[in-house]
């Protein structure tokens, strides 16, 4: 299967997954119950899903928050180009195709008794149960980090609150000070964010505070298109000059293992003291707590799935998506949980009939805007393997080229704009 890349992108720009993929089911489930936990983009895209493809089962979506915000392009918020609010949908658009939206806290999950518990004190029973808990933070593996201390140094890698504190925090900055991001170790929530977030924010001081720099504490040697990165951040912020906006300091030495409030500042494991203006800390993750809770996770705090359904290999009946699954090759994006929760749910509405589930494939586009007119993204479609791993499909999609014309970076915001318009459209209307 070969894809020309160009047309890929320019496709996934303006349509969704669903296209590529097709739904061999409908129609099949007779008054079956399910309910999704967790309202993000691939608990939303399923609960949707689920009820266009068969209208008899009843599903409810429990989240809760009133208001989702997304964390895909929400660094365009700390660059200053985009306002919070933007970001923000609701869920009035899932009650109109008949979802019984619930907003209320989990609390439990029993997979013997087929029952989710919430904290408003109500039982929902399930024939089938999808959670999309999206991430949970190892605060822990930071000494000296928690949630407190994040109201402070921000992760803001759940866009909301943390996200206006950030932005603030840069806006309040002096200019010649230096903001300090400090990389997680992988997996972690799009793997091209932080280099992303590193962009964008230079972007800002470029225009507001130019004596001011970002430094990237990594616990890692290489990420995510680091060749464009690093291309871009030579062609918009002096990367690798002495007036660079944007320095990038690979571990494993640099990754940080320890924080200081007190003094702003953090520890490398090599045993560096580092002070910033502003230090933006994401740390280690692993799945939403309730996947952890309900015994969902394997050693590592990730949920093991098939592959085919997701379906949980630890508890049947449940199905893991988004973030929280391990996916084989697929990352951890927002156009990779939209496509999983399609697959999910054409899965589901099948074994709710008593049928096998079709034979799936994914799709994930990913862009990463770096500055004014200028943006890079990957691409790619993904099957099953021989070994019932997921495996991306040789010689599609692939990344934009490095000899790109100024007019093809700028032509990519735009597919990136198109892109997030659709895939909010089809999630949340």
């Amino acid at each position: 299967m070969k894809i020309n890349r160009r047309d890929f992108v320019k496709a996934a720009g303006t349509v969704t997954a669903v296209g590529m993929m097709g739904f061999p089911y409908i129609a099949l489930g007779a008054g079956k119950k399910v309910v999704v936990v967790g309202g993000g983009t691939a608990g939303a895209t399923a609960a949707k899903y689920v009820r266009r493809l068969d209208s008899s089962v009843e599903v409810t979506l429990i989240e809760a928050n009133p208001d989702y915000y997304t964390c895909y392009l929400s660094n365009e918020v700390l660059a200053g180009d985009r306002t919070l609010d933007s970001l923000k949908f609701g869920y009035d658009g899932l009650k109109k195709h008949g979802i019984n939206v619930v907003i209320d806290s989990v609390t439990g999950i029993d997979p013997a008794k087929k029952e989710v518990k919430t904290k408003g004190g109500k039982t929902f029973a399930y024939d089938r149960c999808i959670v999309s808990p999206g991430i949970s933070f190892k605060y822990d593996k930071v000494k000296g980090y928690s949630a407190e201390v994040a109201e402070k140094m921000p992760h803001a890698w759940k866009a909301g609150p943390q996200t206006k504190i950030l932005h603030d925090q840069l806006v309040a900055m002096p200019d010649g000070g230096t903001v300090v991001i400090c990389a997680p170790p992988a997996p972690f929530r799009c793997p091209p964010g932080p280099y992303e977030r590193a962009s964008l924010i230079a972007h800002y001081l470029k225009k507001n505070k130019p004596k001011s720099k970002v430094v990237i504490l990594d616990h890692s040697s290489k990420f995510s298109k680091q060749g464009l990165f690093i291309q871009g951040w030579k062609a918009l912020y002096g990367y690798e000059t002495d007036k660079a906006l944007i320095e990038w300091k690979p571990g494993p030495d640099n990754g940080v293992v320890e924080v200081k409030p007190a003094e702003n500042a953090v520890v490398t494991s090599f045993g560096d003291e580092i002070k910033g203006a502003v230090v933006n800390v994401i740390p280690p993750q692993q799945a939403g707590e309730i996947a952890v809770q309900t015994g969902l996770t394997d050693e590592k705090g990730w949920c093991p799935v098939d592959g085919k359904s997701f379906e949980s290999t630890l508890h049947k009946g449940i199905h893991v998506i988004g973030d929280a699954c391990i996916a084989g090759e697929m990352p951890k994006s927002a156009y990779a949980a939209n496509s999983q929760a399609k697959v999910c749910a054409a899965a589901v509405v099948a074994m709710l009939a008593d049928k096998a589930p079709g034979v799936p494939s994914y799709i994930n586009t990913c862009y990463s805007i770096l500055g004014t007119d200028y943006a890079i993204s990957v691409a790619g479609v993904y099957k099953l393997g021989e070994d019932g791993k997921i495996v991306a499909v040789k010689d599609s999609g692939g990344v934009s080229p490095t000899d790109a014309s100024a007019e093809t970076r700028k032509r990519e915001v735009q597919y990136a704009y198109s892109w997030y318009n659709n895939i909010t459209k089809d999630i949340f209307m």
